[in-house]
C-alpha cells in the first residue's frame, strides 16, 4: 500500500482559492485579496500565493494584470480552449500521429455537428453560410484570406449547433489545423474544389437534408485529408 503524500503547500491554498471561486465567494469578474490579504487570511508566506496565484492564470481562472489585484475569469468553453492552444499545436508539430489523429476527430466532430446544424439551421444561419461562400470565392489567390474564410464557414456551423462547448472545442480545433493548411490551397485545383465542396454542404443543409449535409462534409474533409498526405510525401520526397 502507498503511503499518503502531503501536500505541496502551494497546492493546499490552490484548493482553498478553488473552493472560494467554485462556491462564488469570489465570483467571476471580482478581484481576488491582495497577497498581503492572502497570507493573513490562510496564513502561508508569499512563495505559496503566489504559485497558487500562477497556478489558477494558467488554469484561466483568473487574469493577473501588473499593479492590480488578480481578478477572477468567468470559465467559458473559448477560454479553457484558448488555455490549451498553445500547447495543442506544439503537440502537432512534433507529434507524428497528432495530426493525424486531429483529422480524425475532426471528421467526426463536423460530420455530427453539420446534422444537427441542418436541423437547427434558421434563415439567417443560412445568410451567413452563403456570405462566406462568396467572400471565398472572392479571397481565390490570397491563401492566408482564403484559409480563414474557409475555417469561418465552418466556424458557422459549429455555432449552428447551438451547443457553446461544441463550438469552442470546434473552432479551437479548426484553428489548430490552420496552422498546417495553408499549402494546400496552393495546390492546383485546390481552391476550386473547396469552393465546390461548400457550396454542396451548403445546398444539403439549406434543403434540410442532414444525411447529405454530413455526406458532403465527410467528402469534404476526406478530400482535404488526402490533399495533405500527397503534399507531406512530395516535400519528404
Amino acid at each position: 500500500m502507498e503511503p499518503v503524500q502531503k501536500k505541496k503547500l502551494y497546492v493546499e491554498v490552490l484548493d482553498r482559492l478553488m473552493d472560494a471561486i467554485s462556491t462564488s465567494e469570489f465570483p467571476p469578474g471580482s478581484q481576488l485579496p491582495s497577497e498581503k490579504e492572502l497570507m493573513n487570511m490562510i496564513g502561508v508566506g508569499r512563495p505559496s500565493i503566489r504559485e497558487a496565484m500562477l497556478a489558477l492564470q494558467q488554469m484561466g481562472l483568473i487574469k493577473i494584470s501588473h499593479g492590480e489585484r488578480a481578478r477572477v475569469i468567468n470559465p467559458t468553453p473559448d477560454v479553457i480552449v484558448d488555455q490549451i492552444s498553445a500547447a495543442m499545436i506544439m503537440m502537432l508539430a512534433t507529434n507524428p500521429r497528432g495530426l493525424q489523429e486531429l483529422k480524425e476527430v475532426r471528421l467526426l466532430l463536423e460530420t455530427g455537428l453539420v446534422r444537427v446544424a441542418t436541423r437547427r439551421a434558421t434563415a439567417r444561419d443560412l445568410e451567413r453560410l452563403a456570405e462566406s461562400i462568396r467572400q471565398l470565392q472572392e479571397a481565390r489567390g490570397d491563401q492566408t484570406k482564403f484559409v480563414a474564410v474557409d475555417m469561418q464557414f465552418h466556424a458557422i456551423i459549429a455555432e449552428m449547433s447551438g451547443n457553446s462547448m461544441i463550438a469552442a472545442v470546434s473552432k479551437g480545433m479548426l484553428d489548430w489545423l490552420s496552422r498546417f493548411k495553408r499549402d494546400l490551397v496552393a495546390l492546383k485545383g485546390a481552391e476550386r474544389l473547396t469552393i465546390e465542396e461548400h457550396e454542396r454542404i451548403y445546398k444539403a443543409i439549406a434543403a434540410g437534408d442532414a444525411e447529405a449535409a454530413a455526406t458532403a462534409m465527410a467528402e469534404h474533409i476526406d478530400r482535404a485529408n488526402e490533399l495533405y498526405s500527397k503534399l507531406k510525401t512530395s516535400s519528404q520526397g
